[in-house]
């Protein structure tokens, strides 16, 4: 059966918002609807439908003009096996002492790594990216310069792989993940559970550290924080409070144009740069708090 998709832009959350709701009332009826924010700094958002029938170009013309959209793109996805083509293209990955690979690559784990098992199916957070990729070569970084944190957080921690790198290398540790998504909780766990540490990372929901097990365990030596530039700076006051003096954090989800931004407001909050790295158009930040 064919897919159709139908794509468009649009300066506005609340005008893509409500583009997308009326896209529900389409017909043929999509079967699926995003409205996401482009990740370049230009403030536009993407508003997208997915179709098992052609869609309606005239609708779609009236609707990208009632909400003031670039005209939809439509085009017809080829059939593809989803999951094997992910399979193909994630290939392991060596980040420092880590390897981050899927069942499908069990056989090609090296010796004298710290293996981290993330299955294709869940991808966000498999270390291909960039900002994964920079967290990883981070927390490389800083074990190698002696770092031996009491506790660890992991903020917006997607598959966890942050936190499972760290409880690889300090085992029994206080260990915490957090995600506002709870299926991406969901997956954390699980992901503990495929790698034999489910009792060594605690998962739970929340936005940035609002959970009463974060707060008990608080203050942190180490904070990961990879999501994205303008949760990165509403979270720094929070951030601070919760990160004890000398502790570090590695920030990341960062385009590199706002990479110094993101500076200029941790140190605001007594947290400076250590090191920076850029991995394609993405920055890893790490950070430490003043004594």
């Amino acid at each position: 059966m064919p897919t159709f998709t139908a794509l468009t832009t649009l300066t506005g959350k609340s005008q893509a918002e409500a583009l997308g709701a009326a896209m529900e009332r389409l017909e043929p009826e999509p079967t699926g609807i995003g409205v996401f924010e482009v990740e370049d700094g230009s403030g536009l958002w993407e508003v997208g439908g997915y179709f098992t029938e052609t869609p309606d170009d005239a609708a779609l013309a009236l609707l990208a003009a009632a909400f003031g959209a670039k005209p939809f793109t439509v085009s017809e996805l080829p059939e593809t096996d989803w999951v094997a083509h992910v399979r193909r293209e994630l290939a392991p990955v060596r980040a420092g002492r880590f390897f981050v690979y899927g069942s499908h690559d069990a056989d090609k784990v090296p010796e004298g790594v710290e293996p981290l098992l993330i299955e294709a199916a869940m991808a966000f957070g498999t270390g291909h990216h960039g900002t994964t990729l920079g967290c990883l070569r981070a927390l490389d970084r800083l074990a190698g310069e002696g770092l031996d944190p009491r506790a660890v957080a992991d903020i917006g921690c997607g598959t966890a792989v942050l936190a499972m790198a760290a409880a690889r290398l300090w085992p029994g540790r206080t260990n915490l993940a957090s995600d506002i998504d709870a299926v991406a909780v969901d997956v954390a766990r699980a992901n503990l559970r495929a790698n034999g540490i489910e009792g060594q990372v605690s998962c739970v929901e929340a936005a940035g550290f609002d959970h009463p097990d974060l707060a008990a365990a608080t203050p942190y030596d180490l904070i990961f924080a990879n999501i994205l530039k303008g949760p990165l700076v509403a979270l720094a006051p929070d951030l601070a409070m919760h990160l004890r003096p000398g502790g570090y954090a590695i920030l990341s989800g960062i385009l590199s144009e706002q990479a110094d931004e993101v500076i200029a407001v941790y140190s605001r909050n007594g947290i400076n740069l250590q090191h920076r790295e850029q991995i394609g158009d993405w920055v890893t930040l790490i950070l430490c708090k003043s004594s």
